[in-house]
């Protein structure tokens, strides 16, 4: 079948990236105890540049596969899938070689188990998670778009509860307009009606003064009636 000579490559570069993580965990170990790693790492390097040779190769046959349907799309993404897993593996290794990545028998014990063990990330063997654990690449595709559906719905709902808050806002702030302006009626009608009341005390002030006057004039008008009532009364 034409799916074999892919997969048997894949399962040859899983090997050669298992059989290059060991050899990185031992040029280590005799770098510590001070041994020369030479020769370690001219199979080192020419082992990474097999590792490349083999994902290009897979990228390759992957290509031809697909646009010859020979696979099925499905099937297609789930060995692209395993050809990105590939490279990240490769250039882990190669970081690990620069000394620039996690030690290799760290990662090596990882490998092993199959898992990640005190906390620390196996940087060859990626631990799938139990949500994707079983499913094919199409089946992660529609899960994440069934993820990606509830956030957007989550989005909508969160978006709609905003709204309803900016038009209570609104409404809150077009009713403090309204009270405003029901302030500002009513300090008017004070100031009118003050500018009434000072007016009236002014002219009960005047009435009063002018009743005072009157009083007086008709006393004095009284007086002189009096005296010349007197002047003109005859004496005995």
């Amino acid at each position: 079948m034409a799916a074999e000579p892919w997969l048997s490559q894949h399962a040859a570069a899983c090997r050669l990236v298992q059989e290059l993580a060991e050899r990185i965990r031992e040029r280590e170990r005799r770098q510590r105890g001070g041994e020369s790693p030479a020769q370690l790492n001219v199979f080192i390097r020419s082992s990474l540049q097999n590792l490349k040779d083999k994902i290009d190769q897979l990228r390759d046959l992957l290509l031809r596969d697909v646009s010859m349907h020979q696979i099925t799309q499905m099937e297609g993404d789930r060995r692209q899938n395993l050809v990105d897993e590939l490279v990240t593996r490769q250039k882990q290794l190669e970081a690990s070689y620069r000394n620039e990545g996690p030690e290799p028998d760290m990662a090596r014990s990882s490998l092993m188990t199959g898992g990640i063990k005190r906390g620390v990330t196996n940087p060859w063997l990626l631990e799938e998670p139990e949500e994707t654990r079983g499913l094919g690449f199409h089946d992660i595709r529609q899960q994440q778009r069934r993820i990606i559906e509830e956030q957007d719905a989550g989005l909508d709902a969160l978006s709609s509860i905003i709204s309803r808050q900016k038009q209570m806002g609104q409404e809150i702030g077009n009713e403090l307009d309204e009270q405003n302006e029901i302030i500002d009626d009513l300090t008017n009608l004070v100031e009118n009606t003050d500018d009434k009341l000072r007016n009236q005390t002014r002219h009960v002030k005047m009435v009063d003064k002018k009743s005072t006057s009157c009083g007086m004039l008709v006393v004095i008008v009284l007086l002189l009636i009096a005296i010349a009532v007197v002047a003109v009364w005859p004496t005995k």
